[in-house]
């Protein structure tokens, strides 16, 4: 097998590994995970040549992009405190704890290499707590929260990365220089971010093409990480703001076309960049294992040791930092997302996966120094992040899902229909509200009127069959059964149309662009 046809194994991987984990109840990227450890021991699969500098620029900007179109901008400001007690806070304070423990029990390890170790280790995986979070339905808010944790911890944690690691490299470490470095490249990210998510907003009104839209959606995130990253800024807080800015402005109410492909896109790509990062995971741990040859006892017990650390610190940290929040949140006018209970919170903790980034991190670490010797202890480094990893990837990810059963955590759905139906009431009057507008300048017969009335409720029943309260609920409820029957029909008249045009397709000198074109707008109208 060479390297392409295994790039193939973890892109079929990553398909096959969605219905597998929804049918055993088990995460998708810990599925991909255990898949690139067995490929990685299996003796015709060769070893990964990916260059560790470009993990990070391939796979976490359609990542990060992925996540960011789940959330908003106001969600993201409404939860600026919990998102900043794990995104920031607690990244600096895992990695201080870390490094201390690493600097005392593995010995002439330099406090800068233990550091980087600490920030390399305290992360927690935005894909892996977003994808098993989603599949286990838990509470909106701690999802929001943990995609909050998971998409700006990266960008603590990077940076802390490059500072220790210069600090190695070059034998010097100036703090205020380091905190200067730290300020800039927030600036600079956020700077880079805004341009092309402004730059990027007016092309996509200039090109007027799904197509091309979405064309240019899968280059943006790319763009921004590479050009922050060349201005000395951090690259993923860019592609979040740029990610972020077209979230808000990209596309109008009437980009239905857009919207419908370019969230199919994106899932595609989500799933397939998903599962060869957690492929790669696996694969790569065969590096690991060959760095402990002959040290295993006292490798794995300086693991297990960090391990135990990363662990404890999330919960020590947490416990306080929810209780604070819920606090202050006593004391504010709006909504904010937090745990509502012990529970919630032992969910959080637990959810606290280390995954692409670690890994990334880890194999980048360079191989010397400015004054041409080895790096110090690099392989034990690599090691114990892989330790971690493993640790909390696979242990966590496996038992995640035993565990929110075992708390009985599960989302509020009574709540979210409340939503749902406050939304279904709000469209169908923004409906009739525009009707009545129209009538007002424009001469619509009675029973148009009438039709287009029924219609703008209809809207409504659609999202919610239930909008209806009181004696209007049988009304509703019949005219909600009557809609789908209609629907059912329209769907069966509309299959049997498409059918007719692409057998079409394979009449004698029919032209397959005209029909293709008359499909996709039957395709079109299909999703009205």
């Amino acid at each position: 097998m060479d390297q392409l046809a295994l790039l193939f194994v973890l892109l079929l991987g990553a398909v096959v590994s969605v219905p597998l984990g929804d049918r055993f109840g088990l995460p998708a990227p810990v599925l991909m995970t255990l898949l690139g450890i067995v490929l990685a021991v299996a003796d015709f699969v060769p070893n990964v040549n990916v260059p560790p500098d470009l993990i990070l620029p391939l796979l976490l900007p359609p990542l990060l992009y992925a996540a960011v179109r789940r959330t908003s901008w106001r969600q993201f400001t409404a939860n600026i405190r919990p998102i900043f007690l794990l995104a920031v806070a607690l990244v600096f304070v895992t990695t201080l704890a870390v490094a201390a423990v690493a600097s005392a029990i593995v010995p002439g390890l330099p406090i800068a290499a233990a550091v980087a170790l600490g920030a390399l280790v305290a992360p927690p995986d935005p894909v892996a707590a977003t994808a098993v979070a989603g599949q286990l339905g838990l509470p909106r808010r701690l999802v929001s929260i943990l995609e909050g944790e998971g998409l700006f911890n990266d960008v603590t944690a990077i940076v802390l990365y490059h500072v220790a690691i210069a600090a190695v490299v070059s034998g010097s470490f100036n703090p205020w220089r380091a905190g200067l470095d730290f300020v800039l490249s927030a600036v600079v990210a956020v700077a880079v971010g805004l341009a092309l998510g402004w730059a990027a907003n007016k092309l996509m009104s200039v090109l007027d093409d799904a197509t091309l839209q979405i064309g240019l959606t899968l280059l943006v995130p790319f763009a921004s990480y590479v050009l922050a990253d060349e201005l000395h800024g951090s690259g993923v807080l860019a592609v979040l703001t740029t990610a972020l800015f077209l979230a808000e402005y990209a596309l109008g109410a009437d980009d239905v076309l857009t919207r419908l492909a370019g969230a199919t896109v994106w899932d595609v790509v989500d799933t397939l960049v998903t599962g060869v990062a957690f492929g790669l995971i696996g694969l790569e741990l065969h590096n690991a294992i060959r760095t402990a040859s002959g040290r295993w006892g006292e490798m794995l017990g300086w693991a297990a040791a960090i391990v135990g650390v990363v662990v404890v610190v999330r919960l020590a940290w947490l416990l306080p930092a929810t209780w604070l929040t819920k606090r202050l949140h006593a004391k504010r006018d709006y909504d904010e997302e937090i745990p509502t209970s012990w529970r919630e919170t032992v969910i959080m903790w637990w959810a606290g996966m280390r995954g692409v980034a670690s890994v990334a991190l880890a194999l980048a670490i360079p191989l010397k120094m400015d004054d041409g010797s080895a790096f110090p202890d690099r392989d034990e480094i690599v090691f114990i992040a892989f330790g971690v990893i493993m640790a909390t990837l696979v242990l966590q990810g496996l038992t995640l899902p035993w565990l929110v059963k075992r708390l009985g955590v599960r989302a509020d759905t009574d709540s979210e229909k409340a939503f749902e139906k406050e939304l279904a009431v709000r469209a169908a009057k923004a409906a009739k509200r525009r009707l009545r507008e129209i009538e007002d300048v424009e001469e619509l017969s009675e029973e148009a009127s009438e039709q287009l009335l029924r219609r703008a409720f209809d809207i409504g029943v659609r999202i919610s069959p239930d909008i209806g309260e009181g004696e209007r609920r049988e009304g509703y409820e019949k005219r909600a059964r009557r809609v789908k029957r209609m629907r059912r029909i329209q769907g069966e008249m509309m299959s049997a149309a498409r059918h007719e045009v692409l057998a079409a397709r394979s009449e004698p000198g029919a032209d397959p662009e005209i029909v293709d074109r008359v499909l996709r707008h039957l395709d079109v109208r299909s999703l009205r």
